[in-house]
């Protein structure tokens, strides 16, 4: 299969005629026939194009697209020899479609500007009687039309001062900047320039001669060196040594820095030259003489401005001596020092704990008059309400002059060596350490929760800070003790303690019982604040006892043990040791611990005997180890009722209840067995136990209403209830052991208050921000807190409150009240006078116009307005800020729509660290400018933290002001206008946009325009009102009297605003006119008698194409002229007149009486002598060309200009011209333009030359 598949693909293709219809012989016959007939219509079409006026475009398109054609169809048709690959195909193609270019003029060979046509109609020629006749005997060379004249427009000397715009200052010590200024097409000889001081405004002029120059450029090696040893912007990789060949031109700028200009990035007739100044004021470029033709330059009018550089550095303070610790909550205050040209700018950052904020400071200045550098001194107010560090750095500073110069990049900005700008960190950096403010309490006491001191020992109460910095370190605690109240055996007294070193705590030793407090805290440098708890009890522990009855058990039938009945008093948990001893047996140690103060041990033993039971000791919380002198039994060992408490059970131990008012505390019991019951609870104190007896109990759960000892219910504390017994209805009582009860007396209760700081309770906060009101509360907690706002009113709000020192948060500003408190055990009380908080906001900043500027106010919008302005014009106003500095406006900038309504221009930010800011207006365009100050920021509500905050538009300063726009002309289109000779100058067609000037502004327009006619030498000026904004040119008052071009100049424009105009684009403020001469034909040979074989020629004058009317045996003829001159070979004798001659469309109309011709010697024309003349002008000159005519006056002769040819050969002819009626042998003309000047034909009074087919050979060859 794969064998079939390749004899398949070798196999050669197919015809696309199968041969079943028509053999290949036949194809091949067939189809060369055909080529061979569109070849013979080709052929056909080319003769009859070479006697045709009509273009040979077309046919040069037609048979293009039919050679490609057949060449395509005869590829595809696959004949054999016939068929080739398909690059053999595009071959044929391009070499057919060449010579069809070549045949029918479509191409044209470059230099020569060969066209086979063309070549063929320099053999024939057009007779009178429409016959084709051979002019070859009548070609001839250009030997009698000599010289050549080359004009060469050299561009226009310039100069101008500071190219790229840029900024200088002078830096010490070199003090010395140099200004570069860009020369075209100029070799200076002399310079001369003005520096016009800044304060005085005193001119200095200065003139540098060709040797002051010459020095500049050769200091320019050492100033750049000295430059290069500041500028940080030379890295130690470039450290080879300086060759000034690697620098073109270079222009020194702010210090440090330099601007290049290299050889490459310049034009071939562009340099760079520098003037060298070494003083500050305004430096302008007055005048440049060029060496070549000691003309002065062309001078742009431009200024620079030389000032000081500015400088800016923090004064010298505290913190710059070391002094940089300070607390929170304090203040700094901070002065920066600023030089240089107002207004300045200034940027700096602050560096709080890693967080950066950049600040830009714009409008400095103090004398809004000042002409000269000014030295300011910036008050910089600081809160240093974080803790941390807190660092301040300058950034940069800028002036007027658009000089900038950085604080922080050392060499890259300023010079080391001049203490006066070199900086150091201390200059431009300020650093503060902000302490915390240190807060002390009791730690593990305070109210409620007393220390316990036993007796003959000491109690350690600790001191602990709970905010506190070790650079505040050591700490001063003061404390006061008082005994308890009727004790003598103790005094009062107040100590000041010191903290050792670093260390957070402070321990006091307490030998006796009393109340300790904490007075006073206070760093080394910060006051300190008391937190609670700010007081501890300190109470004495007696040692514990135990009251012990023993008791047989006995039961109905006989006693089956003994039961020990302790009350204890102590401090739970007690650990009682007691001993048992059986007969003669060893006696047995034994330890039962009880958590209250009531215990039972009951003891059953399983077997019988005389037993003996001893109480030896006992341990609370607090004692170890106490002697009991307890009693002794000794027994020989032989369901009734029960009670127990409600939520207490010996699995889940005793149950504790709180009293926090009255002198009966309720009690609930579960009561089994048959009732009514009697029931005696024992009730245990701190140092005695009572038992109340209760009788005919009817209900199995009853409230017990027990009393409260008399020295608990008067100063709190704790007491255990137990039940004692219970008898039943059967009169059978059993004493009870069941868990009892605690209850936890309190007559101290809960309070909450403000914390007062300095005396006062009020807080002033950011509007928007969380308040905290600082809280100090007592009891247990977590309490719950009742408050409301009070002024003004507002509802009632509770709050859960977990430390003694929390705060309450809120949000809104006004006077806030405690109601009530309640912690977790019982209500509580709010203290009197301190119940109250003043939450307050920080005023926002205000803008607002300074009094005395000159505005009118608008009742009905609230807007002020500005008396209007020129377009460009410089404006400001004076804005009064209030608040805390810098400050930062943010403000909308807009103009009247184009549909109505308004365009938002731009919404820029501009900062301030002054009360009175100069607010710049937009005067760049023209228009009604409105202003809207949409946020203002200061230090306290930065834009940045508070973007969401916009004015209310009822509070937004409104200002607006109409710029009115500068007046400018110019022309629409830079095409030339075309007019006849003796023409007004008027309006032809006024849909044509050719002359027609646009005007900017506000009508009426004054016009003032001139017209040079250069071949005169003539200016006109003319001014003219225009009411419109756009104007074609109408002058019907001038005439054109000289052919040649005409510069049509707009020289100024004023409008109805009395600005001052635009500075227009010099390229579209003139128009070039040419004017030609009224079409008029002339021949070349006036002989009576013609030859056969001789041409007539016909130079046509005007501008093409021309319509010539003539008759030829009063056979009137009528022939379109797309070129001149015109052939006409004469053939036959007879009459041959030219009745009217008409160019441009048929314009220009002459009508023509008489021709004769007369046959006598040939006469030549010399340009510049028969040489080739090479000669330069500036643009707007002129140059002088001579024609040397040689023959018999008078003459007509034609000349041309052609453009300067990049090559040998000659350039494109751009204008022909014929001078008749010249009586003299040397004639002139002047010319501004540029281009080659020759004589192409030459007649006198009888001949002419060339012959007239000769000339139209060499005029088609040309083209």
């Amino acid at each position: 299969m794969t064998t079939s598949a390749t004899n398949t693909a070798n196999q050669p293709l197919q015809p696309r005629i199968p041969e079943k219809f028509l053999d290949v012989p036949s194809q091949r016959l067939y189809i060369l026939s055909l080529g061979l007939l569109c070849q013979a219509i080709k052929i056909f079409d080319w003769f009859h194009n070479l006697f045709s006026s009509n273009g040979s475009g077309n046919l040069a398109l037609k048979w293009i697209v039919t050679d490609g054609l057949f060449f395509l169809v005869l590829n595809q048709l696959r004949i054999r020899r016939l068929h080739y690959s398909k690059a053999i195909v595009l071959l044929q193609i391009f070499a057919f479609w060449f010579m069809d270019g070549l045949m029918f003029g479509g191409i044209q060979i470059a230099m020569s500007h060969y066209s086979l046509s063309e070549t063929m109609q320099s053999f024939y020629s057009l007779s009178t009687t429409g016959r084709i006749v051979n002019v070859r005997d009548v070609i001839a060379g250009d030997a009698r039309l000599k010289g050549a004249h080359t004009v060469r427009i050299s561009p226009v000397s310039t100069a101008k001062l500071n190219p790229n715009g840029l900024p200088f200052c002078l830096t010490p010590p070199s003090n010395i900047v140099l200004i570069p200024v860009l020369l075209n097409n100029t070799k200076p000889t002399n310079i001369r320039y003005t520096i016009t001081s800044l304060g005085s405004r005193k001119v200095e002029t200065i003139d540098l001669n060709t040797n002051s120059i010459k020095a500049i450029e050769n200091s320019l090696e050492d100033i750049l060196q000295l430059n290069e040893k500041t500028d940080s912007s030379v890295s130690d990789e470039n450290e080879d040594d300086w060759d000034a060949d690697d620098l073109d031109v270079g222009a020194l700028g702010p210090p440090g820095t330099s601007q290049l200009y290299r050889r490459e990035d310049l034009e071939d007739s562009q340099s760079i030259t520098f003037i060298k100044v070494t003083k500050p004021g305004i430096v302008k470029l007055e005048r440049v003489v060029d060496s070549s033709s000691s003309n002065e330059a062309r001078v742009f009018r431009n200024e620079v401005l030389v000032v000081p550089c500015p400088t800016a550095q923090f004064a010298d303070d505290n913190i710059s001596r070391g002094h940089d610790l300070r607390c929170a909550g304090s203040s700094e205050q901070l002065s920066i020092q600023v030089f240089g040209f107002p207004p300045l700018s200034l940027t700096w950052h602050k560096e709080i704990n890693g967080r950066r904020q950049h600040m830009a400071v714009d409008g400095i200045q103090d004398n809004k008059e000042a002409q000269g550098p000014e030295r300011l001194e910036i008050p910089l107010s600081l809160s240093l309400d974080a803790f941390g560090t807190h660092l301040y750095m300058l950034d940069t500073v800028s002036d007027a002059a658009g000089n900038s110069i950085s604080l922080t990049a050392g060499r890259k900005a300023l010079d080391h060596n001049q203490p006066a700008i070199g900086y150091s960190n201390n200059a431009v950096t300020r650093s503060l350490t902000v302490l915390r403010t240190p807060s002390m309490s009791f730690r593990q006491c305070g109210p409620g929760h007393p220390t316990s001191l036993l007796i003959g020992a000491e109690a350690p109460l600790t001191i602990s800070a709970n905010e506190a910095d070790t650079k505040d370190a050591p700490w001063e605690v003061t404390v006061a003790y008082q005994p308890p109240s009727g004790e003598t055996g103790h005094k009062p007294w107040k100590k000041r303690l010191t903290t050792q070193g670093e260390k957070r705590e402070l321990t006091v030793r307490a030998t006796a019982p009393g109340d300790y407090s904490i007075l006073n805290v206070k760093g080394r440098i910060c006051p300190g604040d008391v937190l609670s708890p700010d007081s501890c009890r300190v109470l004495e522990q007696p040692r514990p006892t135990a009251e012990i009855e023993w008791k047989r058990i006995h039961e109905c039938s006989g006693d089956t043990g003994v039961s020990a009945y302790l009350v204890l008093h102590g401090k739970p948990p007690f650990q009682v040791s007691y001993r048992q001893k059986r007969d003669n047996e060893a006696a047995k140690d034994m330890v039962r611990s009880f958590q209250g103060s009531r215990g039972e041990i009951t003891l059953q033993p399983e077997s019988s005997g005389n037993y003996t039971y001893t109480f030896e000791s006992l341990s609370d919380a607090n004692y170890k180890g106490i002697t009991l002198n307890g009693p002794s039994i000794n027994q020989v060992v032989h369901p009734p009722a029960s009670a127990h408490f409600v939520g207490a059970s010996s699995a889940i131990g005793h149950k504790s209840i709180n009293s926090c008012s009255g002198s009966i505390v309720n009690v609930d019991v579960n009561l089994r067995g048959k009732g009514p019951w009697n029931l005696d609870v024992q009730i245990v104190g701190p140092k005695g136990s009572e038992i109340v007896h209760l009788s005919d109990i009817r209900k199995a759960r009853e409230t017990l209403r027990l009393p409260i000892p008399r020295i608990i219910d008067e100063e709190g504390g704790s007491f255990q209830v137990d039940l004692f017994s219970i008898e039943d209805a059967y009169g059978c009582k059993k004493e009870l052991a069941v868990p009892g009860i605690t209850v936890n007396v309190r007559r101290v209760k809960p309070t909450a208050k403000f914390f007062a700081k300095d005396g006062k309770r009020a807080v002033t906060v950011l509007e928007g921000d969380i308040a905290q009101l600082p809280l100090r509360m007592s009891g247990d907690g977590p309490w719950r807190v009742r408050y409301r706002r009070s002024q003004p009113p507002g509802p009632a709000t509770t709050s859960i409150v977990n430390t003694l020192n929390d705060h309450l948060r809120v949000r809104e500003k006004g006077l806030y009240e405690l109601l009530e408190v309640e912690d977790s055990q019982c209500p509580g009380s709010v203290v009197e006078n301190e119940a109250t908080f003043v939450v307050d906001w920080i005023p926002r900043p205000i803008a607002k116009l300074w009094p005395g500027t000159e505005v009118l106010y608008e009742s009905s919008n609230g807007s002020y307005i500005r008396a209007p302005v020129c377009e460009g014009q410089e404006d400001h106003v004076d804005l009064e800020l209030t608040g805390r500095p810098p400050f930062q406006v943010n403000y909308n900038v807009a103009r009247d729509g184009e549909f109505g309504g308004t365009k938002l221009l731009d919404q820029p930010t501009i900062s301030s660290i002054q009360h009175r800011t100069r607010f710049q207006l937009h005067t760049s365009e023209a228009g009604r400018i409105y202003y809207e100050v949409k946020q203002i920021g200061d230090a306290t509500y930065p834009i940045a933290q508070n973007a969401q905050h916009v004015l209310p538009r009822l509070e937004r300063l409104l200002l607006e002001q109409e710029v009115r726009a500068r007046p400018a002309a110019y022309f629409q289109s830079s095409s030339r206008l075309s007019y006849c000779l003796d023409d007004a100058f008027g309006t032809r067609d006024s849909l044509a946009t050719e002359g027609m000037i646009i005007m900017e502004g506000k009508p009426p327009f004054l016009l003032q325009l001139s017209i040079k006619n250069l071949a005169a030498s003539e200016v006109h000026h003319q001014t003219i009102e225009i009411w419109d904004s756009h104007w074609q040119i109408d002058l019907p008052n001038y005439t054109f009297q000289s052919i040649g071009p005409h510069l049509v100049t707009i020289d100024s424009v004023s409008d109805a605003s009395r600005c001052e105009p635009v500075v227009a684009d010099p390229l579209k403020q003139s128009i070039w006119v040419d004017v030609a001469e009224t079409a008029a034909i002339v021949p070349f040979d006036r002989r009576e008698h013609f030859c056969v074989g001789d041409v007539t020629q016909f130079q046509l004058e005007g501008i093409p194409p021309w319509t010539i009317g003539f008759k030829t045996n009063r056979k009137y003829h009528e022939q379109i002229a797309k070129q001149s001159p015109l052939d006409l070979v004469q053939q036959q004798p007879g009459n041959f007149s030219v009745t009217s001659i008409s160019h441009q469309n048929k314009k220009c109309k002459a009508m023509v009486d008489n021709i004769n011709f007369e046959v006598h010697a040939l006469p030549s024309a010399e340009v510049a002598h028969g040489g080739n003349r090479l000669e330069n002008i500036h643009e707007g000159g002129q140059a002088q060309i001579t024609f040397t005519l040689i023959g018999e006056p008078p003459f007509t002769f034609t000349y041309q200009r052609a453009e300067l040819a990049k090559r040998k050969g000659t350039g494109k002819v751009l204008e022909t011209h014929t001078v008749s009626g010249v009586t003299n042998n040397e004639y002139s003309i002047y010319s501004a333009l540029e281009g080659t000047w020759t004589v192409t034909f030459i007649s006198d009074k009888y001949c002419r030359y060339p012959l007239a087919q000769s000339e139209s050979i060499g005029e088609r060859n040309k083209r």
